[in-house]
């Protein structure tokens, strides 16, 4: 583990708990098809390569589908044939979706893809100078909103770094309604990802560890989030708010009191994750990049997985990119939620 974490962090662009070695191993605690290839130099261990392996000899990401930061952890100036590392994990094809910058895994076909951050190395006061420029309007009414909210349903407080399972089962009942009520797959409908949070919640080092921090207003949980660190980098991950506080924007009141108590907290940097979402738009003050695509070596299973796999993405792509078809597909998923609900009673 020690070599794995100085590799991480002789590179900013591994600076992200996703790729920290607590969680590809808490993942495999819970997951069999978790595994590590190791990277060799002779003598010396040069790199790391995590993976989840399917049937058929599809290689994922660890925890694939809910990590914002992928990839192989590794040291400088080493030449590694995409290929032939995948060969050599007994994999055809290695799929990914939010590949970090700068990786040896990476070529000219693959989409590359902002990821927007809030920026915090120069200070939460510098931060909020710049939203106040760029984003005037939105620090104001959400300061408004706040005094609001405050004056109608009591003393507004944040708590930062909770360890609480009570707390984290709040979070985790709101968003399980946030993705039943917009039409998504409910996450948290399986078992091991539950157990993963609280795992990770309980993980807690200089290097490493999970965050939880909650709103409140006069004692009753309004909005929080559950996310991961290193040691400089916040991993947004699982925001949502009660909906019976929505009038008072509670995501953006929480996201600001998370920005000024992570920068006391020494975090510079948020990362908020690739998505085309309002409220990222709203707090960014800057943009990493991630790509997705997949390395393939010639054989049946990887012609397979292209036909699979490929124009599906490439289809989603295509969705994303374009504003009205966004808003059709996102309208027609929170239609979807409505009636699902409706079922369900």
């Amino acid at each position: 583990m020690s070599r794995w974490r100085a590799l991480q962090e002789s590179d900013p662009a591994f600076d992200n708990p996703f790729l920290s070695p607590e969680f590809t191993i808490t993942v495999g605690e819970l997951r069999d098809l978790v595994q590590v290839a190791i990277l060799y130099d002779g003598p010396e261990i040069v790199g790391f390569f995590p993976f989840e392996r399917h049937p058929m000899g599809i290689g994922k990401p660890v925890a694939a589908g809910l990590t914002d930061a992928q990839g192989l952890i590794h040291a400088k100036d080493i030449e590694i044939d995409a290929r032939r590392l995948i060969k050599e994990c007994g994999l055809a094809v290695y799929e990914f979706d939010h590949l970090v910058s700068g990786q040896p895994l990476l070529n000219g076909r693959h989409e590359r893809y902002p990821s927007p951050i809030i920026d915090l190395r120069d200070g939460y006061e510098c931060y909020t100078t710049a939203l106040k420029e760029h984003s005037g309007k939105t620090y104001k009414t959400t300061l408004a909103k706040s005094r609001k909210l405050q004056r109608d349903a009591g003393t507004v407080r944040h708590d930062f770094a909770i360890t609480d399972l009570e707390p984290l089962h709040t979070l985790l009942g709101w968003k399980t309604e946030q993705y039943r009520r917009t039409g998504r797959t409910d996450r948290f409908a399986h078992r091991w990802i539950v157990e993963l949070v609280e795992r990770l919640l309980a993980t807690q080092s200089d290097s490493f560890a999970g965050v939880l921090d909650m709103v409140y207003a006069d004692d009753e949980p309004v909005a929080g989030h559950f996310g991961l660190r290193t040691r400089t980098t916040l991993a947004g991950w699982f925001p949502a708010y009660d909906t019976r506080f929505a009038k008072y924007s509670p995501g953006l009141i929480h996201h600001l009191a998370m920005a000024e108590q992570a920068a006391a907290a020494g975090i510079e940097v948020i990362d908020m994750g690739r998505g085309e979402k309002e409220y990222k738009d709203k707090l960014k003050n800057g943009e990493l990049e991630v790509a997705e695509g997949r390395v393939a070596r010639a054989s049946a299973a990887a012609g397979v997985h292209w036909m699979m796999r490929v124009p599906m993405r490439k289809t989603r792509a295509t969705v994303m990119a374009n504003p009205l078809l966004l808003k059709t597909a996102d309208k027609a998923l929170k239609t979807y939620g409505r009636f699902r609900t409706v079922i369900q009673r």
